[in-house]
C-alpha cells in the first residue's frame, strides 16, 4: 500500500512519531526507537544533549541524522520568546535543519497549550524560514488560524500530556480535521495501542508519543505494539467501516436463497 505522509515536502512511510525522553539509558531509548519504525524523532532540546553540552553524550551518537529526521522541540517553554531562541539555537546546532515542532505551554501542572504565545511564536519562526509543526489545543478555530499563518502541521492534544488518558474528545478531532488541510497528527496523551489506533481510525494523519512508550514496563515492547496499531488504524480507515445500526440486527451469513428455500 503505496500510502504515505507527507510533511512539509517529503514523504515518510511511518505514521508514527516518538520522543526520546523518559528512558533509563540510551541503549533503551535506541532499541525503542527501532522497534517502533518511527522515521520522525523529536528531541526536547532544553533536555536532550545534541552537541550544546561538549563532552556529554549526545543523542545524535545514537539517533544521526542520517538514519532520522530529527524534529527539535521547545518542551518546557511558557512563552514565544523562549520558545523561537531555543529553535534558532536547534537549527545552529543542526546545520541550518528547519522542520521543528513548537510548543508553548501554559503552566506547569497540566502542561496546557498557551495558544496565545504560540501563535505569536509559530509567526515569528515561520518569517525566518522555519517549518513548523505546532502543538496546540483541540479548538478547530485555532487550527485554522495556525494552518493560515503557514504551520506545516497540526498536532492537537487528545489528552494532557503524559496523563495516558486517550482520546478524551474525538469530536472535537473530527471537526477540526474538517478545517485544515494540512496533516493533522494527534499529540500527548495516548496510553497504549488502542488509543493510537482510535486516532487513526478517526482519520489522523499521524500520531506523536513518548510517555506512552517510555512509561510501559517493556517499553521496547509497547514501541512495536504502538507501530502495529497506528498501522491496523491507518487500514481501517483506509478500509472505510461497516456503517453504525443501531437497534438494528443483521446476520453475518445470507438469508435469501438458502438450500430449500426460495
Amino acid at each position: 500500500m503505496n500510502d504515505k505522509l507527507i510533511i512539509a515536502g517529503k514523504s515518510y512511510s511511518s505514521r508514527l512519531l516518538v520522543g526520546t525522553g523518559k528512558y533509563k539509558d540510551f541503549a533503551e531509548t535506541k532499541a525503542a526507537v527501532e522497534a517502533s519504525g518511527a522515521e520522525i524523532i523529536t528531541i526536547a532540546i532544553r533536555r536532550s544533549n545534541i552537541g550544546q553540552n561538549p563532552g556529554e553524550p549526545s543523542l545524535l551518537e545514537i539517533l544521526p541524522p542520517s538514519k532520522y529526521t530529527l524534529l527539535p522541540n521547545t518542551a518546557g517553554c511558557y512563552s514565544a520568546g523562549d520558545a523561537v531562541r531555543t529553535l534558532r539555537l536547534a537549527r545552529e546546532l543542526l546545520d541550518g535543519h528547519n522542520l521543528v515542532k513548537l510548543e508553548v505551554l501554559g503552566d506547569p501542572q497540566s502542561l496546557y497549550p498557551n495558544v496565545v504565545e504560540t501563535i505569536a511564536a509559530a509567526k515569528t519562526l515561520i518569517a525566518e524560514g522555519f517549518q513548523v509543526m505546532v502543538y496546540t489545543s483541540d479548538d478547530p478555530i485555532i487550527a485554522r488560524q495556525l494552518e493560515d499563518i503557514g504551520c506545516a502541521a497540526i498536532m492537537p492534544l487528545a489528552s494532557l500530556i503524559g496523563s495516558g488518558m486517550g482520546i478524551l474528545n474525538p469530536w472535537n478531532l473530527q471537526l477540526l480535521m474538517e478545517r485544515v488541510q494540512v496533516p493533522v497528527l494527534v499529540d500527548a496523551g495516548v496510553g497504549t495501542a488502542s488509543d493510537a489506533a482510535i486516532a487513526m481510525e478517526l482519520g489522523c494523519d499521524g500520531v506523536l508519543m513518548n510517555t506512552a512508550i517510555a512509561a510501559a514496563q517493556n517499553p521496547v515492547l509497547m514501541a512495536s505494539a504502538m507501530k502495529q496499531a497506528v498501522e491496523a488504524g491507518r487500514a481501517a480507515f483506509l478500509a472505510g467501516r461497516m456503517p453504525r445500526k443501531f437497534y438494528s440486527a443483521a446476520p453475518s451469513s445470507p438469508v435469501a436463497g438458502l438450500i430449500g428455500k426460495p
